[in-house]
């Protein structure tokens, strides 16, 4: 992915690292450490492998996540959150993510968090 040259806001660069549908997704699966390619396409339901490999080479670009290839048979290949900016979107998407499970708690759709097995408080949704 291109960046743009002319910017109104530097919330308009992250904007662009991070648009599309499976970036904030992908980067939020890395929180627990290093994850091997196989684990994020059973974890991220309708990504599929070239969309995964092709969003994981962006982030890579963008300095947000690594990879660690392990020689050897089979191939075993690690993605990870880097330790500066990987980190730091983290919390903002943790963020995201509070706001999200907020949001289907107070319009009822807890099913789906329960279903994913998603932890929330009730009490704490805006009434």
């Amino acid at each position: 992915m291109k960046i743009r040259d002319d910017y109104t806001c530097p919330l308009e660069i992250v904007h662009d690292i991070i648009k599309g549908k499976w970036k904030t997704i992908i980067l939020f699966q890395l929180k627990d450490g290093r994850v091997q390619l196989s684990k994020l396409e059973r974890d991220i339901v309708g990504i599929s492998q070239k969309m995964l490999l092709q969003q994981l080479k962006e982030l890579q670009e963008f300095g947000l996540v690594e990879k660690q290839v392990s020689t050897g048979y089979p191939l075993h290949v690690e993605y990870f959150l880097t330790e500066g900016q990987g980190r730091k979107i983290l919390e903002a998407i943790t963020i995201m993510q509070e706001i999200g499970i907020d949001y289907m708690v107070s319009h009822g759709m807890t099913d789906f968090l329960d279903k994913k097995g998603i932890c929330y408080k009730a009490e704490d949704t805006h009434k």
